[in-house]
């Protein structure tokens, strides 16, 4: 068995750190378990094949989620995918689980759900870009430049994506009340 380099325990540690992230992201733009899976693995492969032209002129966590970001996107304009997703083969609960539940009381907990729930469920009704931005800055906390690193979507049209889905969510947010 070959031995283990200083280049193979990076990437090991690089999976480890972000792969939490990169599945979070991928499984709330696609709203499927079994393909945020392959997505994510997906995207560790070709990173892999790919660590040594990673230059740095980016984070590390941005250039994975370029890959997912461009992955995601791939997946979702298959017809293999828009059959399933059309059929109900999608996790709608999935996201409210993702709430970390301590320190909460069940009644705050239940109303932090509820939330989750009504976002999750305004998702689909965002455009592709509304979308992958307002996931990134809310769900992945990234900035503005870090969003048009990963996505390719320019710095001005990332804050106007932005804010028409955050109008969208508190639209949806509103009705709901």
């Amino acid at each position: 068995m070959p031995e283990e380099t200083a280049e193979d325990l990076e990437f090991e540690a690089a999976v480890r750190a972000y792969r939490p992230r990169i599945f979070r992201f991928v499984l709330a733009s696609l709203r499927d378990r079994d393909a945020a899976e392959s997505v994510t693995q997906d995207c560790f492969l070709r990173a892999h094949r790919a660590w040594q032209e990673f230059r740095g002129e980016s984070s590390l966590q941005t250039w994975l989620m370029q890959i997912a970001v461009n992955l995601a996107r791939d997946m979702a304009r298959t017809r293999r995918y828009q059959f399933w997703k059309r059929v109900g083969a999608v996790d709608l609960e999935a996201a409210a689980d993702w709430l970390p539940a301590a320190g909460m009381t069940p009644e705050q907990l239940a109303v932090e759900r509820q939330r989750v729930r009504a976002i999750w469920s305004v998702l689909p009704e965002l455009s592709e870009r509304q979308r992958t931005v307002f996931l990134l800055h809310f769900l992945e906390e990234m900035d503005a430049a870090e969003i048009e690193a990963a996505s390719g979507i320019p710095r001005g049209a990332v804050k106007v994506h932005l804010y028409r889905a955050i109008h969208a969510v508190r639209e949806k947010l509103g009705r709901l009340r």
